[in-house]
């Protein structure tokens, strides 16, 4: 399996690659802190989950999910974000795009579950 983490904070890169890694020994895990750095990557070989932060410097989270679900298509995809407000949640279901999971900060054992168990 082949897993990007877009996320600006080192710290739920760090949690997130740890369960994954726990759960998915032979995982290889890609890490940025942009959306622009996420799109900047080759196109192949495409990821199997991609997960992305809301709140990055740079390019907006939302054209920068919807660009990530155009070039890679197959990718599933979930969101990971401290701001999980009703008003974010709309804008995440606008973007026509299939989320896994739309899970809350801090990055935790239980919360990842949404994500591992749809893998």
């Amino acid at each position: 399996m082949r897993v990007l983490l877009v996320d600006d904070s080192a710290l739920s890169r760090m949690m997130i690659r740890s369960l994954l890694s726990d759960k998915f020994p032979d995982c290889e895990i890609v890490e940025v802190g942009t959306g622009d750095e996420a799109l900047a990557l080759p196109a192949s070989p495409p990821f199997d989950l991609i997960t992305i932060d809301i709140n990055m410097p740079g390019m907006d989270s939302f054209e920068a999910a919807k660009l990530l679900h155009e070039k890679y298509p197959a990718s599933k995809m979930a969101v990971i974000t401290a701001n999980i407000q009703n008003s974010i949640r709309k804008k995440i279901q606008s973007l026509g795009i299939m989320f896994i999971a739309v899970i809350e900060k801090p990055v935790t054992e239980e919360r990842m579950e949404k994500i591992i168990e749809a893998l």
